[in-house]
C-alpha cells in the first residue's frame, strides 16, 4: 500500500459498491476510497470538484490530492452501484448496466462501432461505457459529442482527437460494464 500520497500508487483500484442515501455520501465514498489506496487518514484527503468549462466548484469533475500530490479519481453510478476508482494520474471511470444501455438509441456510435458490435447489446454497452471513461478522463465529459470517441473493443483502445487511448474492460457481474481510461495503467476491482 502506497504511504503518504498519491505518486506512490502503480495501479487504478476500482471499487464497487451500492450507492449512498445521496451524491454527497458517494463522494465521501470515494474520499475514504483515496485514503484507503494512499494509506492516509481521510483527513489528509483534500477534495473538491472543478468545472472545467465554466471553472465553478459546485460541480464538475472531482480532483483530490494527498500532501498536495494529485491522486486520480472518478466516479459513476449505475442502477444500483457505484465505482468509485482512485489511481496514480487522471483516469475516467463508467459502470453501466448493460440491458439499460442496450436499449438506447444507436445515434452516440459510430457506422464502424455499429458494425463492429453486431447487434450484441452487451458490445454497444461496452462501448458507449468506454467512451464515457474516455470523455471524463478528457474532463469535459458529455459536452463533446460521443462520436468524437470511436471504440475498438478488439485492441481495447479508443481513439479521441487522433490519440489512441488504452482502456480496460470489465464485466464485474451479471449485467454490468466497467470501463476505465487510465492510459493503459493496470485496474483492479474491489466489491
Amino acid at each position: 500500500m502506497a504511504r503518504g500520497g498519491g505518486s506512490r500508487l502503480q495501479t487504478v483500484t476500482v471499487t464497487l459498491r451500492t450507492p449512498g442515501r445521496d451524491r454527497a455520501t458517494d463522494r465521501e465514498a470515494l474520499v475514504a476510497a483515496v485514503a484507503s489506496a494512499t494509506g492516509v487518514g481521510t483527513d489528509a484527503v483534500r477534495r473538491g470538484r472543478v468545472c472545467p468549462h465554466c471553472s465553478a466548484t459546485d460541480h464538475g469533475r472531482p480532483w483530490t490530492t494527498v500532501g498536495d500530490v494529485p491522486v486520480g479519481v472518478s466516479l459513476s453510478r449505475a442502477p444500483g452501484l457505484v465505482a468509485l476508482a482512485v489511481g496514480p494520474s487522471s483516469l475516467g471511470v463508467d459502470v453501466e448496466r448493460v440491458s439499460r444501455v442496450a436499449a438506447a438509441p444507436l445515434d452516440a456510435f459510430t457506422v464502424r462501432e455499429r458494425a463492429g458490435a453486431r447487434g450484441d447489446g452487451t458490445r454497444l454497452a461496452a462501448m458507449w461505457a468506454v467512451k464515457e471513461a474516455v470523455l471524463k478522463r478528457d474532463g469535459r465529459g458529455l459536452r463533446v459529442d460521443p462520436c468524437a470517441v470511436e471504440v475498438d473493443l478488439e485492441r481495447t483502445v479508443a481513439v479521441f482527437e487522433g490519440t489512441e487511448h488504452p482502456v480496460t474492460v470489465l464485466f464485474p457481474a451479471a449485467d454490468t460494464v466497467l470501463a476505465v481510461a487510465a492510459g493503459g495503467i493496470t485496474v483492479t476491482v474491489a466489491a
